[in-house]
């Protein structure tokens, strides 16, 4: 059983490993984090290479590369994979079909307080984070099921905006774990904040995969409260507009100008 459970766990997870090699970036992204140990030990390409070792060879670690990769291991082992964007290449930004509205920092918080009936989801990311592009086509597929009358979606790059950042509590150094931050918005106000942070201001781990998001902001209970809300509006909009239609007079004019 003891060989069992592994051989299945890596049976279950070859589609995956599939899926994640098919995307070019990936492999890119380890070819790059690896490329200078190839080269460096790799005889025909390290002879050309400088070196500070006494004994002159070109083709082993002297002692400041040494300690350099032991500085950069320990940031790996501290911040997991969090920190890898500072020596691979990023995720490509995502193009595909949404329905959510960008923010600037002269235009988030008059949004929120145009319609307080109106209930928002908003992202608040940094282009340069892979996490933040990891899950943009996770945000926009959500966009496209839940979003109607009464539930927006909303993006703000707190990389570029900084005062909002400043002003929502989100944090933007290369280390963090608030990138991205979801946050919900009823009346105006913040309800619930994904990741969470914890009484020293350090963000709580959270996946940020599509079942999480629906789960842990019960967007099926939203959605359909949310269409509740919006239909007695619509149907009095359409009631406005048909009414000088359905009492057989012209468009505009009431029985006071007859």
């Amino acid at each position: 059983m003891a060989v069992v459970a592994p051989l299945l766990a890596l049976l279950y997870s070859v589609p995956g490993l599939c899926r994640w090699l098919a995307r070019p970036y990936y492999p890119l992204s380890a070819l790059l984090a690896t490329a200078f140990l190839i080269v460096r030990k790799l005889p025909p390409l390290c002879r050309g290479l400088p070196s500070q070792r006494e004994d002159g060879n070109p083709c082993d670690f002297d002692w400041r590369e040494v300690e350099i990769l032991m500085f950069l291991s320990a940031i790996v082992m501290m911040k997991n994979r969090r920190s890898i964007f500072l020596m691979t290449c990023k995720p490509p930004l995502y193009m595909g079909p949404e329905y959510i509205k960008y923010f600037s920092d002269k235009t988030i918080d008059e949004e929120l307080e145009r319609d307080k009936r109106v209930t928002w989801i908003v992202e608040f990311f940094a282009n340069w984070s892979s996490e933040c592009q990891s899950f943009a086509p996770i945000f926009a597929d959500l966009s496209l099921k839940y979003n109607c009358s009464g539930l927006h979606f909303g993006k703000v790059d707190v990389g570029r905006y900084t005062d909002v950042s400043t002003r929502y509590k989100v944090s933007t150094s290369p280390l963090t774990k608030q990138l991205p931050t979801l946050i919900l918005f009823q009346g105006g106000t913040e309800v619930m904040r994904r990741p969470q942070i914890d009484k020293k201001g350090r963000a709580v781990s959270w996946t940020f995969s599509e079942e999480n998001v629906i789960r842990e902001f019960n967007l099926n209970e939203l959605y359909q409260k949310a269409k509740k809300q919006a239909k007695p509006r619509d149907e009095a909009a359409e009631e406005a507009a048909e009414g000088p239609a359905a009492a057989g007079l012209p468009n505009g004019e009431s029985k006071k100008d007859k």
